[in-house]
């Protein structure tokens, strides 16, 4: 038994069992003890079963579990629950940041067209935030290094340059689709990929 409070998250599912959030040991606590989720005791993929609160308190702790200290003894952090009362799937767009620009642009330069290696390229302010840009999906794009070089702080056009299409936002994309079990939690293969 280990006390990991601070290093475990359970993975939150609407009440169709589709993955909608991620939430903090403590959070998902306050969900159970409030009745707004149950948690899902995991025993391999067949032995699923959803338990309340007061049942959640008097499980005994597993060698794979981790549980916290409380007065009235160690309680099992739970790695899955189910918002019982919600059954939606919210709408996200991906993190603005190189690496979704990047993708989003297919690793292509936005000016030559060329397919680039990530160490290649990087990402270009349409218009400088020396020249007021915003760090905004509709003003970045992925540019080879070289070219972004040349640009500097100009408008393309200044720099003799032609953006190849205009950039966009993404789509919002279901929230399950973007969550991934970076710690490769046994429970959420269950839910969500790695």
């Amino acid at each position: 038994m280990s006390d990991m409070l601070n290093k475990t998250i359970a993975l939150v599912l609407n009440r169709n069992w589709q993955a909608i959030n991620v939430r903090t040991p403590q959070e998902a606590f306050c969900m159970m003890a409030t009745n707004v989720a149950t948690a899902l005791e995991i025993d391999g993929e067949n032995q699923i079963r959803p338990v309340t609160w007061e049942q959640w308190i008097t499980l005994p702790i597993r060698p794979q579990d981790n549980a916290v200290r409380t007065a009235r003894g160690p309680i099992r952090i739970p790695t899955v629950i189910v918002a019982v009362n919600f059954a939606k799937v919210p709408k996200k767009r991906p993190k603005l940041c190189a690496k979704t620009i990047r993708e989003r642009d297919g690793n292509r330069c936005q000016y030559t067209g060329k397919v680039l290696k990530p160490d290649e390229g990087s990402l270009d302010h349409v218009v400088p935030r020396s020249r007021g840009g915003k760090d905004a999906w509709e003003n970045l794009v992925w540019s080879s290094k070289a070219v972004n070089t040349k640009k500097g702080n100009r408008l393309p056009h200044e720099a003799g340059l032609k953006l190849l299409s205009v950039p966009r936002a993404p789509k919002e994309l279901p929230v399950s689709a973007l969550i991934r079990n970076a710690h490769s939690i046994p429970e959420w293969k269950l839910f969500v990929e790695e």
